[in-house]
This record gives structure tokens, C-alpha cells and sequence, in this order.
């Protein structure tokens, strides 16, 4: 054999080892590329939605999957809450033109998103097609409702009305509405000029009556002290004359008692004089100065005769 022939030999072996070594490498790759489609994740605060061959077929929950490769896809359903803003021309109730900016915060419920995405394909499809709109809608009905100075005046009770409308628009769809602002109101300058104006003569009106209440309430509070003083004054009067008449009362009953038992002691003395002879004859013994009478009533007291000498 000669050199020439052996070369090509040789040559053939290298191309054919090249070529099956090339081929492994491929199928390796090929392989490798497969089974880098099985796993996959979804993040916290997210459902994933299988799709066999474009068809929705289950939900999964946030974690580590594994999928069919090239037979299934997975689509990320965010369910957090998300914030939808809408701007909108409207009219008052006295068809007064204002432009509103109002957003509502809203998240999809877990276990309905998998309905969601078989409804409207996604979350941009159903915000586009349910959402902005019904949300345009109760605001501009819920704007129509109130006259222009009510609606800055009391903007919650506006916000309220939008809520209950768009509730009740979105009560058969798998969301939660969690609360709705006015993020913005414009209304004609001159209208605001003029509502200023009303609004700062109220409140110097009110300034005024809550002015005139506190002099009435301090005129009362003076009267009220006025009669309290006189209660009291009248109190310690009739307090003073009570204690009066009751010492006195006790003073007459004491005179009483005292003049009876004087009376009792004098009856009893008097008593006892009389039915004591002997006491009665030293009491006038005691009491006689030793002078024998000067003068002597006659039998018949018509003539009185002079016992003195002469």
C-alpha cells in the first residue's frame, strides 16, 4: 500500500471521529436545552397559568414547577394590588364642566384568576375592557349627582358614590376593589373664584353666630352665678333663722320648765309653811324688828287709834 492511500485512509477516520463527536455535542445541547424547560418558578405575589398548546389548562401557585417541554408555557397573573388611574371630562349637577382625575385600587382573588385569564386573556385585556371603563362611568354619574360647591366641600361623600356604583358594576367579576380617590378635580376659575368668595362670607357668618353664642352662653353663666349666689345667700338666711327659732324655742322651753319647777318648789314651800306652825311663828320672829304696833283698827275698822304717847 502506498503512502498516498494510507493517508486518505487516515483521514477519513479523523472526519468520521469529528463528525460523531460534533453529533454527541448536539445531542447533548438538545438534551440540555429540554430539560432547561422543565423547571420553572413563580414569584411571591404572582399565579401562573399552565397553557398546553395554547390552551389554558390549570393554575399554580407561587414556587418551584415543572412543565411539558414545548407542549406547555406558563403565563405570570400578578394578584397583588394594583392601582388603575383614569382621567375624564365630566359635568356637575348644574352642568357645570370638570375635569377629574380619579384612581381605585384593586386586586384579583387567587382562586378566581385562572377564570380571569380564561375570560379576558390577561390583566391589561380586562382592566382595558371592565375596569377603566365602569370606573369612567360611576364617576361621571356620581359627579352629575352633586352641585359643583358640594362636590368640593364634601368631596367624600362623592368618592362614596363612586365606590357604591363601581361596586356594584363589578360585584359578577373575580376582583376586589379595595378604595377609590379623586385624585384631581378642575373646575372654571371663575366658579372657584366664586365659591371662594361664598365660602369666606359663611365664614365670617359663622365667625359672627359662634361670636354671639359664646356672649349669650357668658351673659347665662354670669345668671347662673347670679341665682347661685342668691340660693346660697338665701340658704345660709334661712339656715341662720331656723337656728334662731329653734334657740329660741329652746330657749321658752327652758323658761318654762324652769318657772314650773320654780312654781312646784314654791308650792312645796308654801306647803310646808302651812303645816308647820312653829316654822311659821320663827319666821315671824325673825322678821320683827321688836316694835309693838303704833296703831290699832277698832272691832268695827272705823276708828283707828294712835298708840304712840304723847
Amino acid at each position: 500500500m502506498s503512502n498516498k492511500g494510507l493517508t486518505t485512509q487516515t483521514a477519513e477516520i479523523d472526519i468520521s471521529a469529528v463528525t460523531k463527536k460534533f453529533s454527541k455535542i448536539a445531542v447533548a445541547i438538545v438534551v440540555g436545552a429540554i430539560l432547561w424547560q422543565v423547571p420553572y418558578t413563580i414569584d411571591e405575589g404572582h399565579v401562573g397559568i399552565v397553557k398546553r398548546f395554547g390552551e389554558a389548562t390549570t393554575q399554580v401557585n407561587p414556587g418551584l414547577h415543572t412543565k411539558i417541554p414545548f407542549a406547555e408555557t406558563i403565563e405570570e397573573l400578578e394578584i397583588r394590588t394594583r392601582k388603575n388611574t383614569e382621567n375624564m371630562k365630566a359635568s356637575t349637577f348644574e352642568q357645570m364642566p370638570v375635569q377629574a382625575e380619579v384612581s381605585v385600587n384593586w386586586t384579583v382573588i387567587r382562586a378566581e384568576a385562572f377564570e380571569l385569564y380564561k375570560g379576558y386573556g390577561g390583566l391589561d385585556q380586562f382592566e382595558s375592557r371592565i375596569l377603566d371603563p365602569r370606573l369612567r362611568s360611576a364617576t361621571k354619574d356620581a359627579l352629575a349627582r352633586f352641585k359643583a360647591e358640594q362636590i368640593i366641600q364634601n368631596r367624600g361623600k362623592v368618592i362614596q358614590k363612586i365606590e357604591e356604583t363601581l361596586l356594584a358594576a363589578m360585584s359578577d367579576f373575580p376582583v376586589k376593589l379595595d378604595s377609590v380617590q379623586i385624585e384631581n378635580l378642575i373646575l372654571p376659575a371663575k366658579y372657584l373664584q366664586s365659591i371662594e368668595t361664598k365660602q369666606t362670607e359663611k365664614n365670617l357668618a359663622a365667625a359672627e353666630k359662634h361670636r354671639l353664642e359664646r356672649q349669650k352662653l357668658e351673659a347665662q353663666r354670669e345668671v347662673n352665678t347670679a341665682e347661685a349666689k342668691r340660693d346660697a345667700e338665701k340658704a345660709r338666711a334661712d339656715g341662720s333663722a331656723y337656728a334662731i327659732e329653734i334657740e329660741a324655742k329652746a330657749e321658752a322651753e327652758a323658761i318654762r320648765v324652769k318657772g314650773l319647777a320654780e312654781a312646784e318648789a314654791m308650792t312645796k314651800k308654801a306647803q310646808a309653811i302651812k303645816t308647820n306652825k312653829t316654822l311659821v311663828e320663827y319666821v315671824k320672829a325673825q322678821q320683827w324688828d321688836g316694835k309693838l304696833p303704833t296703831t290699832v283698827m277698832g272691832s268695827d275698822q272705823g276708828i283707828l287709834w294712835n298708840m304712840k304717847e304723847k
